[in-house]
């Protein structure tokens, strides 16, 4: 591996949109995510329901529900 050309490897701080921080590491300085393991559903146990548009107005309409 040539290290002239590879970046550096550092330690960086994630900040997710809920709020929460957490360092992990990265090639870049600062990263933010829109979802991570505090607010995700699947850790969390607790579903997030999120209309984009009304979709499921929409869905509910065309079937009759």
């Amino acid at each position: 591996m040539q290290t002239t050309i590879q970046p550096k490897y550092t330690l960086t701080r994630v900040t997710c949109a809920c709020g929460n921080t957490f360092e992990s590491g990265s090639v870049k300085q600062d990263l933010r995510v829109e979802i991570c393991s505090n607010c995700h559903p699947f850790f969390t146990g607790r579903q997030k329901f999120l209309d984009a548009g009304g979709r499921v107005d929409k869905f509910k309409r065309k079937y009759g529900i």
